[in-house]
Order: structure tokens, then sequence, then C-alpha cells
């Protein structure tokens, strides 16, 4: 019934294929990013659910995608999304042959991994996000669009990147600068670390965020977080089918609060505690408002950004891959208590109340 485009192996794969036994839709087949991406058909068979996942860390697919390299540099953001765009095509394609039924609309995709292009859609949709500068190329723009602006604190984003990698939060009081990155400096350039690092020369900054200009740039105001403990936060909230179904709490004493960057989850109960059951509602229903931006998708994961005083919220990104969250079950209140984030899916697709979308 289902076939999974993905990486055979992966903990994503794996995780789906849980979900899928245990709700009785059998064993999904796995079709490769690598045989994708050198143009193999997937050869889908007709009436088959297709869910298209991400090619994760493998060194094969990144290679077919960004061109051969350390697989941990910083760049290769245009090369990697043009690959991935003609991937996505290639299995819209081979579905629309066969009569397969995609459970995640490959242009939708797609803007979500333009940040210039989600963050411009969820705008004009009334959602909530920090207001964008003009876009960038380099370092000498940068200062002038945040001088034009009369902004001291942005978070400049790799157009195309996930996982924070390349992310930069930069503050400048007008002579002295800092930044606050993942991205280290080598003897080859800037590689993806697991440890954020601060750089106050200015002519590191400069290189790196020249190093990224050009595969393009999504520049934001940064918006002060709440924090608990002593600890920022945010929220990831997946959304299965239009309804929030689970949330979880990212904390740090970094601005980045990526769990693979040293966050931690941190705790809801205080969180919803803290925003009230009025702040908690208006949280969920502006998740919902920006996964409706992206009907053809059955999940999306919307990173939820609280402002400091609990009042504010806006939306820092919807990510297509959002889902990977182990361990963690649905809220009380919503239609996957006791579900990974996995097992709603299938739910969702089995019961009809998601719809796959056409080819």
């Amino acid at each position: 019934m289902f076939t999974v485009v993905g990486t055979p192996g992966d903990r994503r794969v794996t995780m789906f294929a849980d979900a899928c036994r245990a709700e009785g839709a059998g064993e999904p087949r796995v079709v490769g990013w690598p045989d994708v991406l050198r143009g193999a058909d997937p050869a889908f068979g007709p009436g088959t659910l297709v869910r298209i996942d991400s090619p994760g860390e493998d060194p094969e697919a990144d290679a077919l995608l960004r061109g051969p390299g350390d697989p941990t540099r910083v760049g290769g953001g245009a090369a990697w999304y043009a690959a991935f765009r003609a991937g996505l095509e290639r299995v819209r394609d081979a579905a629309h042959r066969s009569g397969a039924r995609l459970l995640g609309d490959p242009d939708e995709i797609a803007v979500m991994f333009d940040k210039r292009l989600c963050h411009a859609r969820l705008q004009a949709a009334g959602v909530p996000v920090p207001p964008a500068l003009p876009e960038v190329t380099g370092y000498a723009e940068l200062r002038a669009r945040m001088a034009e602006a009369g902004e001291r604190r942005v978070f400049v984003k790799p157009a195309h990147g996930s996982s924070a990698s390349g992310v930069v939060a930069f503050q400048t009081n007008g002579t002295r600068v800092k930044a606050v990155t993942s991205a280290a400096r080598g003897p080859g350039g800037f590689h993806n670390s697991l440890r954020v690092r601060t750089y106050e020369d200015e002519a590191d900054v400069a290189a790196l965020v020249d190093a990224l200009g050009a595969d393009g740039l999504h520049v934001e105001r940064w918006l002060p977080k709440a924090s608990l403990d002593g600890r920022v936060l945010d929220l990831r909230v997946v959304v299965v089918a239009g309804e929030p179904t689970h949330a979880v709490v990212r904390t740090s004493r970094a601005p980045m609060t990526n769990l693979h960057l040293g966050g931690r989850r941190g705790d809801l109960d205080a969180v919803r505690r803290a925003l009230g059951e009025d702040g908690w509602r208006r949280a969920l229903d502006v998740c919902a408002r920006a996964a409706a931006c992206f009907p053809g998708s059955l999940m999306v994961g919307v990173d939820l950004l609280v402002g400091i005083g609990w009042r504010r919220v806006a939306v820092g990104e919807v990510n297509a891959f959002g889902d990977l969250l182990p361990g963690l079950t649905g809220l009380p209140e919503g239609p996957a208590v006791g579900a990974d984030t996995y097992t709603a899916q299938v739910r969702a697709v089995l019961s009809g109340k998601a719809t796959p979308c056409a080819t």
C-alpha cells in the first residue's frame, strides 16, 4: 500500500515502517533517493500511496545532490536544491504515470525548502512571521540592509539549508560584532559541527556570510525568545491532516535550539501554563494556519517562536520533514493521544481523514 522515497535503513524510514506494520498496512516498499537522483524510474504501482521523505544524511545522496566533497561542508545549497527539485519532479512524474497518490505535494516541499519562498507564502496568508530584510548576497550587503532597516540583531539563514546548517545569529552595536553559529572554520573552509560557537572577529564573520551568500540567503529580525530556567525556547509543532497533533519544547542557552546542537527537550506543561489556555490555543491556531498554506502535504513541522512576555508568537520555519521526534506522543487534547508522529500519519490516511494529493 505504502511506498517511501527515502534512505533505506534511516530512522525516518524504519519508524514509518514500524507504524505501517502496527496499523495493519503491511511493510512499505522503499525507493532509495540515490536511485531517484540518478534518474531511475521509481515504478510505483497503481494506487500506491507514496511518502516522500528526507534524503537524510546519506553520503551517497549528498554527493549526488551537492556534488563530491566532505558531507559536513557548509555551502552548496543552490546545487542541492536544483538536484532535489529535479528528483521531486521525477517522483511526481512517476506517480502520475502509474496512478499512484502522493502524501506530500512536490511543489509544496520545494517551497518549504526555500526559506525566502516559504516566508513570503506565510506572510501573504497573514501568518505571523519575523520581518525579513531584502535579499543579500554577502556581508557588506548584510550590514547595509541592517543599517537601512535599523536592525542590530538578525538571523542569517541559507536559503536552502536545514538542521540549522550555516545559520548565523548575528548582532552588532555598530562597531563590534558577534555571530553565533554551528559552522566551524578550518583550513578547507567552514564545516558543520555539533557544537555552537561564537565569532567576534569581523573578518571571520564576513568570510562565513560571504561563503554562504553565493547560494542565497534569507535574513530576518531576531525575535527575542521567551525562556524558562535560564534557557531560551521555541516549539516544534507537528501538524497532521491540518490539525496540530504533537509538540515538543526545544530549549538552549544558545540562540539555536536544535536538539542535535545541544538543545534539550523542555517542559511542555510549563510552557502551556506560561502561555495560558488562550495563548496556547492561539499558538496552535497559528501552527494550523501555517500548515494550511501547504494543503497538499499530509504533515508539516512548524517551528513556533514564542516572544519574551509570552504574548507574541511567530512562525520561524515550516519543515517538510519535521516529524523525526522519537518517543514523542500526541497532545492530550488532539487526535493522536498515545501515538507517535508516524502512527498519526498512517492512521490519518487509513481513516480517510487525509486525502492523498492527485498528480
